[in-house]
């Protein structure tokens, strides 16, 4: 899971519904991997600071979504064609066009260091757990994540419609997040699972920029960036070469003053674009 343009906020208002019935699993799950006996898999501070995160990405979808529904709104006004959502086969190519979008968003999200300031929130946790699906970046907006999207409704998709199956999507990344050890079987070579989404979250060398999709794992497939769970090999979790963090300012931000640490002190233009452009 990762956070998605703020235009979601025409549509976030499920996700906003979604909240509380988050925090319920969470609850279910910390209880359940106490019965079980794996408490490590959880940290309180650690569940705690995921918490504030996610009231603070809240916030910025509030205040910020309007401003995305511009440029998607304007994309819909001159789209190529008209595109009635009232067929099974309508809705089935609107979501296969926003699994395919949100694919190269969220490989661009590891791949492009200025897109990494926001996505990187989503992977500070140190334990794989649902409270880690709800940390979500707060500058969506500014890092323009949003531009990913513009083609679908450029094309002719309603913008309400692509936001409803992006949250729909989001939904579905949380339970991705579960540290219970859930198989799905042949169902994994389609769709994007716990075990897949783990080896993305793990900070691993043989799992870094791996497993990417949101609902379908296809994309990684064709296009290379598949990788199945290393054997025999315990997986980490957390930013590399970051000191992981309980304070929810911090967790939102840091990322973004390390960036500009960086690019102040580029000696020259070219590699002050390096710094904003190339990998993290």
């Amino acid at each position: 899971m990762t956070d998605i343009p703020a235009f979601l906020s025409t549509a976030p208002r499920p996700l906003f519904g979604f909240f509380p019935v988050a925090l319920v699993f969470i609850a279910v799950e910390i209880l359940y991997m106490r019965l079980a006996h794996h408490a490590d898999e959880q940290d309180g501070r650690e569940t705690v600071a995921s918490i504030g995160v996610a009231v603070g990405d809240l916030a910025s979808r509030i205040l910020t979504g309007g401003l995305v529904a511009i440029p998607m709104l304007f994309c819909y006004r001159h789209r190529l064609f008209d595109i009635p959502l009232d067929t099974v086969w309508s809705w089935i190519a609107l979501f296969l066009g926003v699994e395919f979008f949100y694919y190269w968003f969220h490989r661009a999200s590891h791949r492009v260091r200025w897109f990494w300031a926001t996505h990187a929130v989503h992977h500070s946790a140190t334990h794989f757990n649902l409270s880690a699906a709800i940390r979500l970046g707060w500058t969506g907006v500014i890092s323009g994540a949003f531009l990913f999207f513009l083609p679908l409704a450029l094309i002719g998709f309603h913008p309400a419609a692509i936001g409803l199956t992006l949250g729909l999507g989001l939904v579905y990344q949380f339970f991705l997040h579960t540290a219970v050890p859930v198989r799905l079987g042949p169902l994994e070579w389609v769709l994007n699972t716990p075990a897949h989404h783990r080896v993305h979250h793990a900070s691993n060398e043989t799992c870094l920029d791996k497993n990417y999709g949101s609902v379908l794992i296809v994309f990684d497939r064709l296009f290379g960036s598949f990788a199945a769970e290393p054997a025999g090999e315990a997986l980490k979790f957390g930013l590399k070469g970051r000191e992981p963090s309980t304070n929810p300012l911090h967790i939102a931000l840091s990322e973004w003053g390390y960036l500009w640490r960086d690019f102040r002190n580029a000696p020259n233009l070219s590699r002050k674009i390096r710094v904003l452009f190339g990998a993290p």
